[in-house]
């Protein structure tokens, strides 16, 4: 379910997605960087650093599949947390329904 968010203060508009993130599951550290989470970028970067250097490889695409299940969720918090808001209703409805807003 795709949805948009937008920010009155700068007017720029993201989209984003409510549920797994396929993006993350296939290319792992790689979305957010493309979609300026710095933040979530570092912190994925260090922790399949971490996990995927002394298991050559696999423990990073093992972070990657776990953290699919939770990227989007964190992405859309985070823009809601910098003032993001649903741009139309649809928007506005999943978000309520998905318990981001009530």
């Amino acid at each position: 379910m795709h949805i948009n968010l937008s920010n009155a203060a700068t007017q720029q508009v993201k989209p984003a997605k409510i549920g797994f993130s396929w993006t993350v599951f296939f290319f792992g550290c790689l979305p957010p960087l493309f979609r300026g989470d710095w933040k979530w970028f570092f912190i994925l970067l260090i922790v399949e650093a971490v996990f995927g250097l002394p298991t050559f490889g696999f423990g990073a695409g093992i972070i990657g599949i776990i953290f699919s299940f939770f990227y989007n969720k964190i992405y859309i918090n985070d823009l809601l947390d910098h003032g993001y808001q649903a741009a139309d209703d649809y928007s506005r409805e999943a978000l309520r329904s998905h318990g981001f807003i009530r």
